[in-house]
This record gives structure tokens, C-alpha cells and sequence, in this order.
């Protein structure tokens, strides 16, 4: 009977990964990432939107396995819980509707879902929620979904938006309804979750098994490509190459230095700035829209992906920020970046992603050399990242067995937090920065055209403000969440990434009016102008931009 009920109701174990969203969670540190939508109204509505809104999640749960399971523990929380399906989704608590007060400007509807975005979901129902915010002053209407961690990453969550989004105002028609089932509360029971304990763990140890030769495989090759380019030194072409060699010879190993050097700076501490604290329950909360057009035409000037540039501009709004208020650290500050392992086509609900560090070159004053440093600090993370079947990538497990895990990092998590460590401690990084590719097209809900889709996550002890960033429909959504003890005036930040972005542009437009020096076309716009500049930098007008903007 336990078998039949445990396939009928797909008792799901939580990977390691997935798992880990919920041990770490806390009070001040909820663990959901969201999206905030602006839409615009049909003409003639029948109905209120919310109403149109339930309608649309009554008929395709089905489609998105994280609307409809809900967590069951295990037994004294002995291993990661599994999910459940839920047969009773209340949808008037899981769809809510609010309305802002007149005048129902932006800054009061950041405030709202600054509020929600800091509440933690129910774990006694299916991890996720949405509110329809009405009363903003342009007419149109605001949706905030929040969807807990531990079911999905940024990329499942663009897929998890697909299955409520259409192409056109009408929706697309055939789709299957719910399959429906008694409506009753299922609770496994210890012996059936003991069980898929049992199944789970023995699958998990097999897992570790396969990894472990292409673990001891890959990492040679990994110690072989850092070997080689440690090795990978310059050609000699002076007169004193020979005296060069002689010395060299003499000195400890190149590559050794070489080596060394990369540990070292692979193992420093980022600096501490106001954002490297303990942070508490409360959130700031704003978002920006950069036209896309724009940002791949500066990118392409000056040589770098657009992922580039967006952490360049980033990093110059963020040392103008500290300029204002704490100085510029002399060491550069550190994004957290996070990075997919999710093979392509894979559309699964659940979390296959790990994280990066980058130097942000915020001690550099000049813009493009900022640029170039960052793109190379990316280039060596993404060639020590790898493919799907090579580098740190292919190495990167997101299961592991989770006997005593949940007793382990929750403790350990909540003494990090009750001993405000985060206060005393050095962070491994300053920033979390994202880039999620988004939808190229306008999307539509419940027959009301998406606008906007600002992207916002979580915030963590030691690191105070993420800034995510996804595009759609011909725009760069940013969403900035910070901790508002850390960050009060998080709107400021905003308008010093606008100023960034635009000081990047007419740079931009200067290289492509000759104003910078010609370039060759092995050589980068950055890089040549920051090597032989043709004129003083205080000569060009856009690099006192971000000191203008208004506080």
C-alpha cells in the first residue's frame, strides 16, 4: 500500500542544493526570489484583474510542478524533506490583491513590495505567492510573484513564467485541465518518508560514486590547464633576452610564482564596505529599465559582451556610491556571480546553479580600464568554470547525501547569524550581481501586455544588496534589493547605475567618433585607450558625469 501511495503522490527528496535554501533560511533572511510585472490593462475589463488572474492559475498548475507541492520533513528532521503534491491549493490565499494609496506613485509601490519581499512563505502550503497591487497612478497594474528558492533557480524561473504567459491578448486555447482528484489533505506517513529516505540516499551514494573517477579525471586536466598557462610566458624579443633567460633560470620556477600568485589571489577577502554586515528582517527595494539596443551598441564599441558591461557598469556605480559615503577601498570589491550547470533544453523545477567570484576594479578611476580589468577577471572565471563536460562545471555536484544536514547547517547558520560574525569577518564578496536572459518579445497575462519584468532576489548575512538583472522585450530589467539598514536610500544606486550606463555610452560614441586613438583590430578600444590616452582624462566631459547626479 505504501509503494502504491508513494507513486501516486511522487514523494520528491529534495537534492542538496535544493535543500539548502530552506536549512539556511531565517527570520531576517528569507530565501524566495521574485518578480515584480507592470502591465497594461485591456480597454474593456470585465472583471477585476485579480479575479482574471486566479482564473488563469486555477487552469494551468498543472503546467508548473512548483504551484502545486508543498514540503513534508522528515522524521526529527532527520534528512531533507520531500515535496508532496498538494490536492487543495487555496488560490484566494496564494493570488491576494492590494491597492496603493493615492497618488500610487513608484517609490510607494517599491515600499509595498519591499514589505512582502521581506515576509517569509508558509511552509505548511505550496511555496509560493503572488499580489496583484493595484491604484498606481499610470493605470496600470503591478503583480508581485514570490517563489521560494529551494524550487527554483533563475533559469527555472523563466521557464516557470512561460507556463502563465502568452504571446498574444488571448490565451493560447487546448490546453489540458487539472486532473482532478478528491479533495482531501494528504500527509505521508513516517514510514512511507523513511522510505524514500532509504531510496533517496542509496541513489545519492551511487551518484558520489560516478562522479568520483570523472572528479579525478577532470581535475587533472584542470591542474594540467593552470600548469600550462602559469608556463605561457612572453616571448623575449629585446636584446637582453638571453640575460632574461639566464635569470629566470636561476630564480624559483616561473610557473611556480605564476601559481602561487593565482592561490593567493583566488583565497583573498574582499573588502569591507557598509554592505559587508549582519543584516536584519527589514528591505529597500527599486528597480531600473536600460534599453537593450543601447547596451549591446556600447558593448560591441568597446569590445566586450554585454555581460560585461553590465558588471562594469555596476562596478562604477557602486565606487561611486562608496566615494559618497565610506571612500573607495584601495583592494577592488568582489561580485558573487552566479553561473548555470543546467545542461540546454533542461527546464526542470529545481535548482542547478553555483557561484563565481569576480573583481569588480573598482580601485581604478579610469572607466575603461574598469572595463577591461572586468572582463578579464570574467574570461578567467569562465575558463576555470568550463563546459557541461569539462572544467569546474562538470564537477560541481547538486545532490549529496543529507543524513544529520539539517540539524548541521542550520545550527551552523544560526550561529553565524546570533554571533553577528558578519559584523567582525572580512566577506568572501561585497555584491551578488545575476544576468538572466529573459523573453525577447512582449509577453501577455490574463489578456493584460507585460511591460516591465524587474527580476529581484535575496539578500545574506555579510552581503547586504543583490542586484539581478534580466532582459525583455528589448530592455534590461534591474531589480536591486538591499537590506534597508545597510541601504536606506537604495534609489540612489539607481540613478549612479543610470549615470554609469550612460558615461559607458558616450564613451561609446566618442571611440566611434575617432575621439579615442584608433585602434587595431587585434587590439581592444579599452585597452588602447587605456594604454596611450590622446588627451587627459579630465578633458572628457562624461567622466565627471556620476559626481553631477543628485543624491
Amino acid at each position: 500500500m505504501d509503494a502504491k501511495r508513494h507513486e501516486e503522490h511522487r514523494l520528491r527528496p529534495l537534492s542538496s542544493l535544493d535543500a539548502l535554501f530552506l536549512h539556511l533560511e531565517a527570520p531576517e533572511m528569507p530565501m524566495h526570489v521574485a518578480g515584480l510585472h507592470l502591465f497594461e490593462m485591456p480597454a474593456r475589463r470585465r472583471h477585476r484583474y485579480v479575479d482574471d488572474v486566479r482564473r488563469l492559475f486555477a487552469a494551468r498548475l498543472h503546467l508548473a510542478p512548483a504551484f502545486t507541492r508543498r514540503l513534508a520533513p522528515m522524521p526529527l528532521d532527520l534528512a531533507n524533506p520531500v515535496w508532496i503534491e498538494d490536492e487543495t491549493v487555496d488560490l484566494d490565499r496564494h493570488v491576494q490583491r492590494r491597492v496603493l494609496p493615492r497618488p500610487g506613485t513608484p517609490a510607494q509601490l517599491h515600499a509595498l513590495v519591499a514589505r512582502l519581499h521581506a515576509q517569509p512563505l508558509d511552509r505548511a502550503r505550496p511555496l509560493w505567492q503572488t499580489v496583484v497591487i493595484e491604484g498606481l497612478a499610470g493605470g496600470e497594474v503591478a503583480v508581485y510573484t514570490k517563489i521560494h528558492h529551494a524550487a527554483v533557480d533563475g533559469a527555472a524561473g523563466v521557464a516557470l513564467a512561460a507556463a502563465l504567459m502568452d504571446l498574444a491578448p488571448q490565451p493560447v486555447p487546448g490546453r489540458a485541465a487539472r486532473s482532478k482528484r478528491a479533495a482531501h489533505e494528504y500527509n505521508p506517513s513516517p514510514r512511507e518518508l523513511l522510505t524514500a529516505l532509504g531510496t533517496g540516499t542509496l541513489m545519492q551514494w551511487r551518484a558520489v560514486g560516478a562522479l568520483l573517477p570523472q572528479l579525478a579525471q577532470q581535475g587533472g586536466k584542470a591542474a594540467l590547464r593552470a600548469l600550462r598557462e602559469a608556463l605561457a610566458q612572453p616571448a623575449a624579443t629585446d636584446a637582453n633576452a638571453r640575460t632574461a633567460t639566464r635569470a629566470a633560470l636561476r630564480s624559483p620556477a616561473p610557473a611556480q610564482r605564476s601559481l602561487s600568485r593565482s592561490l593567493l589571489s583566488a583565497l583573498a577577502l574582499a573588502p569591507r564596505t557598509p554592505l559587508n554586515r549582519s543584516i536584519t528582517p527589514r528591505r529597500s527595494l527599486t528597480t531600473l529599465s536600460l534599453p537593450l539596443p543601447a547596451i549591446k551598441g556600447t558593448a560591441k564599441a568597446l569590445d566586450a559582451t554585454i555581460n560585461d558591461l553590465v558588471m562594469a557598469i555596476c562596478a562604477t556605480a557602486l565606487r561611486n556610491w562608496l566615494a559618497r559615503h565610506d571612500g573607495v577601498p584601495r583592494q577592488p570589491l568582489v561580485a558573487a556571480v552566479p553561473f548555470s550547470l543546467r545542461p540546454a533544453g533542461d527546464t526542470a523545477q529545481n535548482n542547478q546553479v553555483s557561484m563565481m567570484l569576480t573583481e569588480l576594479a573598482t580601485q581604478e578611476a579610469d572607466p575603461l580600464k574598469r572595463l577591461a580589468a572586468i572582463r578579464a577577471s570574467m574570461a578567467r572565471g569562465k575558463r576555470v568554470i568550463g563546459g557541461a563536460t569539462s572544467g569546474l562545471k562538470a564537477l560541481i555536484p547538486t545532490d549529496l547525501p543529507s543524513l544529520g544536514t539539517p540539524w548541521l547547517i542550520s545550527s551552523l547558520a544560526a550561529l553565524y547569524a546570533r554571533t553577528h560574525l558578519a559584523d567582525r569577518m572580512r566577506p568572501v564578496a561585497n555584491v551578488v550581481i545575476s544576468n538572466v536572459m529573459g523573453a525577447p518579445v512582449p509577453l501577455y497575462m490574463a489578456g493584460a501586455k507585460m511591460t516591465h519584468y524587474w527580476p529581484l532576489s535575496i539578500v545574506v548575512h555579510s552581503v547586504a544588496l543583490n542586484i539581478t538583472v534580466q532582459s525583455y522585450d528589448g530592455r534590461l530589467e534591474f531589480g536591486l534589493v538591499a537590506c534597508r539598514d545597510a541601504l536606506p536610500r537604495v534609489d540612489e544606486l539607481a540613478v549612479l547605475l543610470q549615470a554609469a550606463a550612460d558615461e559607458y555610452e558616450a564613451l561609446a560614441s566618442a571611440h566611434a567618433a575617432r575621439v579615442l586613438p584608433a585602434t587595431s583590430p587585434t587590439t581592444s578600444p579599452a585597452a588602447a585607450a587605456t594604454a596611450a590616452p590622446a588627451r587627459p582624462p579630465r578633458k572628457t566631459p562624461t567622466r565627471r558625469r556620476p559626481s553631477r547626479q543628485p543624491s
